[in-house]
């Protein structure tokens, strides 16, 4: 016999944890993309509303067309031993500035450079981050009592 059980957590939905890992990755892809800025010469930001709003594009294009790209550059990607996949993000970082008024960047070596930085602080950030709740977070699951089988049949409460 199988048993379900409801979880206590209501603000969970079908996803794990609703929301959280959502503005976690915005605010991980905002903290890389102002260092990217402040960092590479070639990137500007004309405003913070501008900056904001390619951190949203950006979040968004690497969460819906980045996983393909890479499929369909697989090849490249195991050639190039993985350098294929920054050229893939910064492809993808001025197609951002493309869409973002306020947003700049000059070049492609600019381009080049802010993904390298943006996929390094991304990636040491979300490692910090896993780190941080599989310390902080175990997992514990309510023990269900024994069942006791009773050989002969009868039972008892």
């Amino acid at each position: 016999m199988r048993v379900f059980q409801l979880s206590h957590n209501q603000h969970t939905g079908p996803g794990g944890d609703g929301l959280r890992p959502l503005i976690m990755r915005v605010l991980i892809m905002g903290l890389a993309v102002f260092l990217a800025v402040t960092i590479v010469p070639g990137i500007e930001s004309d405003s913070l509303g501008a900056g904001v709003a390619a951190v949203l594009v950006l979040t968004l294009l690497n969460s819906l067309i980045r996983p393909l790209l890479y499929l369909l550059a697989l090849p490249l990607i195991v050639v190039s031993l993985g350098l294929f996949m920054v050229v893939i993000n910064a492809l993808l970082l001025q197609l951002t500035a493309a869409l973002v008024k306020g947003f700049t960047v000059f070049g492609f070596g600019a381009s080049f450079w802010g993904a390298l930085v943006i996929s390094l602080v991304s990636s040491l950030l979300n490692m910090l981050l896993v780190v941080e709740q599989s310390r902080v977070e175990p997992s514990r699951r309510p023990q269900r009592p024994p069942t006791i089988i009773n050989p002969d049949g009868s039972e008892h409460s």
